[in-house]
């Protein structure tokens, strides 16, 4: 497989679907470089990879800060002299209707969501550069697909990553890979962890018990796209539920 001794940097990869693609990536022979907030969850995922026999490195990365995307990748280039990969997969939902007000949470989006993806995007392209080859895969969201009620700024800086990727594309020639990765409901802590309306938390979770599928559905389309000869690019991908609408 071309994943083979590819070096795969992830945020958001203490849980989710960060951490089920280090795990998956890891045991399809990829050198796995794992950034997020939490370091107990990062050191729990890093003892599983190498439990499992694959090589990791972990960061503890908050995307909100440029330095720690910098230093993300600069360990990987310490660790494993290249990085091939970047998946930018850390984001929050903090989900709510417009007049409920929650501002901050708007701005907490804005800043994890997009500006965490950028920051990451920054810190990876003068390296691919150098190697002269490299992979972006920004993982977005089918809520940016389909608009519905409380999910208007979610929806807003996952569209505006959408944009970004697609210049991004563009912008790479033939030597830079651009992935966009467009999940549905998966079955995370992700509603937990964000949702700060507790009415819009109950909805969120009564959904997600009815249709949510496992995070490996994602881990495997991430790997499918790495997976791909350096002549062929997977430009987007949406996996859902099959009963999602």
């Amino acid at each position: 497989m071309t994943i083979q001794g590819k070096v795969v940097a992830i945020t958001g990869a203490g849980r989710g679907i960060g951490r089920a693609t280090a795990l998956h990536l890891a045991l399809c022979g990829a050198r796995v470089l794992i950034g997020a907030r939490n370091e107990t969850e990062l050191v729990q995922v890093a003892q599983e990879i190498e439990k499992g026999g694959g090589e990791v490195a972990l960061c503890v990365t908050d995307v909100t800060r440029r330095s720690d995307l910098q230093s993300l990748i600069s360990l990987g280039c310490k660790r494993f002299d290249r990085v091939d990969v970047l998946v930018n997969n850390a984001g929050i939902g903090a989900i709510s209707r417009f007049d409920a007000l929650r501002v901050e949470d708007w701005d907490a989006m804005i800043d994890v969501n997009l500006r965490g993806a950028l920051y990451g995007i920054a810190a990876a392209l003068p390296v691919f550069a150098q190697q002269g080859t490299g992979h972006v895969i920004n993982v977005i969201s089918t809520a940016g697909l389909k608009i519905v009620p409380t999910m208007g700024v979610y929806a807003a800086t996952k569209n505006a990553l959408r944009t970004a990727t697609e210049a991004l594309r563009q912008e790479s020639g033939a030597r830079l890979r651009v992935t966009e990765v467009s999940p549905g409901f998966i079955d995370t802590s992700f509603t937990d962890s964000s949702i700060t309306d507790p009415d819009v938390k109950a909805m969120i979770n009564q959904q997600k018990k009815r249709l949510a599928i496992s995070p490996d559905a994602i881990a495997r389309a991430i790997a499918f796209a790495i997976d791909q000869p350096k002549d062929v690019e997977i430009g987007s991908i949406v996996v859902r539920p099959t009963a999602q609408d």
